[in-house]
Order: C-alpha cells, then sequence, then structure tokens
C-alpha cells in the first residue's frame, strides 16, 4: 500500500472553479482538466498556465488539443513533467514513482472508470488519461484524477483499468509520465510575464476562429449524413476545444487585470462571446446531426469578430502588437 502523495479525499472533493456548474464549458479535455484539479489540489492557482490558450489555433481541420505546457508548469510552478519508459507493468511503476515522491499520468480505458458512469462505464472502450494519486494493490483501490475530479475505484474495475486479470494480452504501451516536485511546488509570479507573452507572440496569423467558421459551415452537410455519433467525435476536436479554450482565455484576460495588466480584463467578455458562441453552434450542428437545415454562419461570424478584437486587445495591453 502506498500513501497519498496529495493529502486528499474523493469524499467532500471540491473542484476548482474552471469547473464549476455555471460554466459555459465545464470540462474541455481529460489532460488539461486533470491538470486544473492537480494544481488545486497543491492549493496553486491553475489560471496562469492557461495563457496556453493564445497561442491556439485552427489546423485546418480541429482546434488545438489545449494542454497546459511541460515548460510552464516548470516555470510557473517548479513541477517537471516527462516521459518515463514503461518496461513493466505499468501498476508497477505506478507504485514506484508514488514510492519516490511522484505521481503519474497514465492512459487507461476509460471503460474502468466509474466516474464516466453513463457516458462510457462498462459500456465504451476510449482511451483517457488519469493521474493515480493513491494505490492499495493487495486491496484493489486506486484513487485517481480524471476529467473534473478526484476518485476512486475498486475491485474488478482496479484489475481492469492495470489489466491483471488478463496480463500480457495489452494490445499497447500506454504513454506514461512522471511528475517531479522538487521540494513544495509554489507559484512564481515573476516567470508569468515571460510565460504569457511567449504564448501571445506565438498566436497564429490571421484569426483561427474564422478559418474553423468556414471550416463548420462547410462539415454542415457532411454532419447531416452521417449521424449523430459521428457528430459528437467531430464536435470535441473543433467545437468544444475552441469553446473551451476561449474560455480559458477569458479567465487568463481577468487574472492578467487583477496582476497589474491595466485594461485586460476588458478583453475577457470578448473571448466569453467566443465560448458561449460555439456552444450555441454546437446545438445547431447537433440538430444537423438528426436531419435539419441549419445555417450557423451569422454566430460563427460574430465568434470571429470577437476573438479578433480580444486578442489583439490583449496583445496590445502586453505590448506585442
Amino acid at each position: 500500500m502506498t500513501s497519498r502523495l496529495i493529502d486528499i479525499s474523493p469524499e467532500g472533493y471540491e473542484a476548482h472553479a474552471i469547473h464549476a456548474d455555471g460554466r459555459t464549458w465545464a470540462e474541455t479535455n481529460c489532460y488539461l482538466d486533470l491538470w486544473v484539479e492537480i494544481l488545486h489540489s497543491l492549493g496553486l492557482d491553475p489560471v496562469p498556465a492557461a495563457a496556453c490558450a493564445l497561442s491556439a489555433r485552427f489546423d485546418g481541420s480541429q482546434w488545438t488539443f489545449i494542454k497546459f505546457k511541460t515548460e510552464d508548469l516548470f516555470a510557473l510552478y517548479g513541477i517537471d513533467v516527462g516521459e518515463m519508459n514503461v518496461w513493466r507493468p505499468v501498476l508497477a511503476h505506478v507504485e514506484d514513482n508514488l514510492a519516490a515522491g511522484m505521481l503519474s499520468t497514465v492512459e487507461v480505458d476509460a471503460y474502468w472508470l466509474p466516474d464516466t458512469a453513463g457516458i462510457g462505464y462498462h459500456e465504451a472502450r476510449t482511451k483517457t488519461t488519469i493521474v493515480a494519486n493513491y494505490v492499495d494493490r493487495e486491496a484493489h483501490v486506486l484513487e485517481y484524477f480524471h476529467n473534473s475530479g478526484y476518485h476512486r475505484l475498486v475491485g474488478e474495475d482496479f484489475r481492469g483499468v492495470f489489466g491483471l486479470d488478463h496480463p500480457g494480452e495489452t494490445t499497447f504501451t500506454p504513454y506514461v509520465e512522471q511528475i517531479r516536485f522538487e521540494g513544495n511546488p509554489r507559484y512564481h509570479p515573476e516567470r508569468f510575464d515571460a510565460v504569457v507573452r511567449r504564448h501571445v507572440d506565438m498566436r497564429p496569423t490571421g484569426n483561427p476562429v474564422r478559418d474553423l467558421g468556414k471550416r463548420v459551415v462547410a462539415d454542415v452537410p457532411w454532419i447531416r449524413e452521417s449521424g449523430v455519433e459521428t457528430f459528437h467525435l467531430w464536435t470535441f476536436g473543433v467545437l468544444r476545444q475552441c469553446g473551451a479554450g476561449a474560455e480559458l482565455a477569458a479567465d487568463l484576460c481577468e487574472y492578467l487585470g487583477r496582476n497589474g495588466f491595466i485594461g485586460a480584463a476588458e478583453f475577457a467578455p470578448g473571448f466569453r462571446e467566443v465560448a458561449q458562441g460555439a456552444k450555441s453552434v454546437q446545438f445547431q450542428v447537433a440538430r444537423a446531426a438528426r436531419g435539419r437545415s441549419v445555417d450557423p454562419s451569422a454566430q460563427l461570424d460574430a465568434m470571429a469578430d470577437a476573438w479578433e478584437c480580444s486578442m489583439d486587445g490583449v496583445a496590445h495591453t502586453l505590448g506585442r502588437v
């Protein structure tokens, strides 16, 4: 049995405000969401790491899969994240890392995760990422971060998530990272300026939301023919990542405004308009997936205008025009 590296419990766990019910997008993706909760559980504000939302872009088919950058986690909090060589059963690596004072990100099959009840638990095979914080091999208990919370699984799910019932039958070696804390993690505000300015400098030329809008309009007939299942796969990488990322950008603007960047908070409403617009367009395209005719062009144009205004404003505030 390994002690909890972060002293928390699933009972009564309170998620960070980024995952509050009142959000337009209560979740972004499994990797970013679990990092929000890890930082929150360490007593650290995850919003500065959301600077990565400012360098997101549209690649012609999908929006950036937004992740807190490893270099930002190290600069801002002193947390070192790196891939590890998986040459033994994953459970052994997770146990060793915890014993050495390290967390582990682990790719697993969401089929075994009870927090996905109703959307895949014991129903669908889906790859996702968790972070193990407590393991008891003999009692078959795992406590883990996943999506917007901290959870526990036991028994058959423990054996399933680590492949214990059928050793040697795993068809792939999961991606595993070590999360090292050098001393007690703390926020380094003196490094934030460089981090946020770097992401502004990395922003794409042109307007990525306008580019996304053109693709959405072009995809509507295809979605109508392909149906609801395809729509859900499509929208995760297009509208959800764009909308959730824009909402994080709004949080970042408000953080900037509270921390010496005068006027930055004025651009948060524009990013929130993009987030809300993406949700509205998602509902429209969902209707198309059910065979209805829709035209989200006007909403997408408004989103693009709001993004451009807010991004230009933030860049000007940071002196990166």
